[in-house]
């Protein structure tokens, strides 16, 4: 049961009002990964101040902090194999100038600070992030007809 592994993906105010969620959706359920969570959310303060809380004494903090609370967000569970490592590197580099054309950050994206989304950095951080923005119940148990055409 490799294939069970989950990541946390949001799609941040500026992919939202960019009207590309559904590309960035598209992308990853094109790759083979199980979407198991979805939820257009308005994020208070404090749960964005929780979840970047590792960033708290950088300087672009607060900052960060505002953009993020300044439009929708599109917070989404992906399960399968290696999904946060793979998520990460379909993501592209934070800085979308490092990223390369193929990648979400690489087609869409110019600066740092509209990057347009998030992705789990390791499977712990996905485990934390996935319980600090879903309960239990909103995750989704269920088998997709293609997983015998995706995994051997």
């Amino acid at each position: 049961m490799a294939n069970t592994e989950r990541t946390f993906i949001m799609i941040k105010p500026d992919g939202v009002h960019r009207c590309i969620v559904g590309e960035i959706i598209k992308r990853f359920e094109q790759k083979g990964f199980k979407l198991v969570a979805l939820k257009m959310m308005q994020a208070s303060q404090e749960l964005l101040e929780t979840h970047y809380g590792d960033l708290s004494s950088k300087p672009f903090f607060p900052g960060l902090v505002k953009y993020m609370a300044s439009g929708p967000v599109v917070c989404m569970v992906w399960e399968g194999l290696n999904a946060v490592k793979t998520g990460r590197v379909m993501l592209g580099e934070t800085n979308p100038a490092d990223s390369k054309p193929g990648t979400i950050r690489g087609d869409f994206c110019v600066q740092v600070g509209r990057n347009i989304c998030h992705g789990s950095d390791a499977v712990e951080s996905a485990q934390k992030e996935i319980a600090l923005w879903f309960k239990p119940e909103e995750l989704v148990a269920w088998s997709p007809n293609q997983a015998p055409w995706v995994y051997e």
